[in-house]
């Protein structure tokens, strides 16, 4: 593999940048993840085409497009799961007898994820996955049920708690994913684990970290590339 020098980066709102407005409560873009700082500490071109919303599904087809082409980069780096693993809370509250799936079911968000980061490595370019942030499941609940029914859906869930660990699931699925392909691991979820109040680096939603969230992550992104480009 080439040394790596640009990087493309293929993702969700998390390297978006996507914050919580505090005033009208809506999704903007705040990205204080430092690409400039770590473009020039480590010599790097980094590119971000990261998208809210997006799924393992949709980066496949963002990075199929890509891949044809003649691509330039020595590394992608990408952060699906934290849609994957959502649910349609909405069909949800209407019906919490029915079986109910993710966005993305783990066996095939396991096999799409798989097949990008063997497509990434065949065009001799360094693959590299993150894990999930931790989410705040009582803030996220709080914040998806607006104008739901919250019985329905607390009944279905059995536990405000199975919000937090079907989303790690998916961020262990991950590193595994990582594991079993050779792609490099950058561990976001361990840098909020290891702080006293994990919910303080989080927006209102729950789910995405705010300003100091990003900062974290900052620090994660120096450890990995302090490492990776030694």
């Amino acid at each position: 593999m080439k040394i790596i020098r640009k990087i493309e980066v293929f993702g969700d709102s998390i390297l978006k940048g996507i914050q919580v407005n505090a005033h009208n409560k809506r999704y903007h873009v705040n990205n204080n993840i430092d690409i400039d700082m770590l473009s020039k500490k480590f010599s790097l071109n980094i590119v971000n085409r990261s998208k809210l919303g997006h799924t393992v599904t949709k980066g496949k087809t963002m990075l199929d497009k890509y891949l044809e082409e003649t691509p330039d980069c020595t590394a992608i780096l990408m952060d699906y799961g934290g849609n994957d693993c959502d649910f349609d809370w909405k069909s949800i509250s209407e019906n919490p007898d029915a079986e109910h799936e993710p966005n993305t079911p783990l066996s095939k968000f396991v096999k799409i994820y798989t097949d990008i980061v063997e497509k990434i490595k065949g065009k001799g370019i360094r693959p590299v996955i993150t894990n999930l942030p931790p989410i705040e499941p009582q803030r996220y609940f709080d914040w998806f049920c607006k104008g739901l029914n919250k019985e329905n859906i607390l009944r279905w869930l059995e536990g405000i708690s199975a919000i937090y660990c079907h989303q790690e699931l998916y961020s262990r699925t991950a590193e595994e994913i990582a594991r079993n392909t050779g792609a490099l691991l950058v561990d976001l979820r361990t840098a909020f684990l290891k702080e006293r109040y994990m919910g303080r680096f989080l927006c209102e939603d729950g789910i995405h970290p705010n300003t100091e969230g990003q900062k974290l992550i900052t620090q994660e992104f120096t450890k990995f590339c302090t490492t990776a480009l030694a």
